[in-house]
């Protein structure tokens, strides 16, 4: 519901992050960093001005749902498919590695089996919707290196569905059950043979005589865009891989030209002028210090596994198709964002605990306070950082004797921001 409360939360939530975004640009930074910032000083953290609720929830996730319309929209399928394999590759390494670390390093922090394979899985999520605005923010979603990055967000995003699967059917029942990951890869198989069937087969029917009277250009994208939120999430997928595939049907060679300029000025205006700032104000609003030196060792700890887990395992995973050692280091640091997907995990994960407690099924929690705040402040902090690190690397790469291919693309970005910023 639209309340006088709602309002001014989201006035205030603009009006900040608007100077500190321009702030944060005119210092050469990402303006999502500025947008983080603004939700750590409005939040419960620092000022407390503003609370998480309901309805910023929805907009918040709104927004990535827009946000994720559009990089599909600018994103060639083509590119997509040609990558698929160092795609998994990456995804494999990055799954793999990060959730092999950060078991071991609950374990040496006194966390019991359970405890150390969910924050196991929980260092192992890449967040697809921030990629996917770190990536367009520096103009380099449309470069290999790109469509690398978000095939492998997406194949990363499988891999934590069947292993949260895994691990919550380990929980209830003590064994492993092959079943539920048949009964996932069956859904999943399915979900993708959908998305090529309505790709190519009938979407185009729809779009060739699409006008944009009455911006009915956009009530078809819309349309689309929740047909396939709602297929991903009967494949058990999170809603905004539908969304960014869903954008992928709308492409400027089965439709007019004007009609799909319309459509995705509409979705870049909503998400990334309106709601994104919402979505990256309000990551923050859930973190909670606890200043004590075990709390603060353990978050270190957490933070330093998670991001060097995801740069060795996805380098290696990209080194072994043949991509350099700056491409390498890139994608590393690209698929380093968590965010809201590991806030739904953990949120699964404690309910779970709790019922299982009340039942009186364990006896420890699957998740104490502290490692829950942990995990919290990780997703905020590589959040904070991913855009950092794959800027200093892109920055060293292209400041270099060798120029690779999205190095022009990311220079006129950064003039692009720089004339804004003035």
């Amino acid at each position: 519901m639209l309340t006088d409360h709602l309002i001014i939360n989201l006035l205030i939530i603009l009006a900040v992050a608007w100077p500190i975004g321009a702030l944060f640009v005119r210092m050469g930074l990402p303006v999502m960093l500025g947008q983080l910032v603004t939700g750590l000083l409005l939040g419960p953290a620092m000022l407390n001005i503003i609370s998480p609720s309901e309805a910023l929830t929805f907009l918040a996730d709104l927004g990535i749902f827009f946000a994720m319309f559009y990089a599909g929209m600018e994103m060639d399928p083509k590119e997509l498919l040609e990558h698929i394999w160092p795609s998994l590759a990456v995804a494999v390494g990055g799954f793999v590695l990060p959730f092999a670390m950060g078991f071991f390093v609950a374990r040496i922090f006194g966390g019991t089996v359970y405890q150390a394979l969910f924050i196991g899985i929980g260092l192992s999520i890449t967040a697809i919707a921030v990629q996917a605005a770190i990536l367009h923010e520096m103009q380099i979603h449309k470069t290999k290196i790109g469509h690398v990055i978000m095939g492998a967000a997406i194949a990363d995003d499988i891999l934590s569905l069947i292993g949260l699967s895994v691990l919550l059917g380990l929980v209830k029942t003590g064994t492993v059950e092959p079943g539920n990951i048949f009964m996932i890869l069956f859904k999943v198989s399915g979900f993708f043979g959908f998305t090529i069937l309505a790709g190519h087969f009938i979407i185009p029917l729809l779009t060739r005589k699409l006008d944009d009277y009455n911006a009915k250009g956009f009530t078809f994208a819309m349309i689309s865009a929740l047909i396939m939120a709602v297929a991903a999430e009967l494949a058990g997928l999170h809603t905004v891989i539908g969304a960014f595939l869903a954008g992928q049907f709308v492409r400027k060679e089965i439709m007019h030209e004007r009609v799909y300029n319309a459509i995705s000025d509409r979705f870049y205006g909503l998400s990334y002028g309106f709601l994104m700032p919402v979505f990256f104000a309000s990551l923050a609003f859930h973190i909670n210090f606890q200043w004590s030196l075990s709390f603060f060792f353990l978050v270190i700890a957490i933070t330093l596994t998670a991001i060097a887990g995801k740069l060795f395992g996805c380098g290696i995973g990209a080194l072994a198709f043949r991509y350099s050692l700056r491409e390498s280091t890139i994608i590393g640091f690209g698929m380093n964002g968590r965010g809201a997907v590991e806030l739904v995990i953990v949120a699964v994960v404690i309910a779970l605990s709790d019922d299982l407690m009340a039942q009186g099924a364990i006896s420890t929690p699957l998740l104490t306070e502290d490692q829950f705040s942990a995990l919290v402040l990780m997703a905020f902090i590589t959040t904070l950082l991913a855009p950092l690190m794959l800027r200093w690397s892109v920055v060293k790469t292209c400041s270099g004797g060798e120029k690779e291919e999205f190095c022009q693309l990311w220079s006129e970005s950064a003039k692009r921001q720089v004339r804004r910023g003035k």
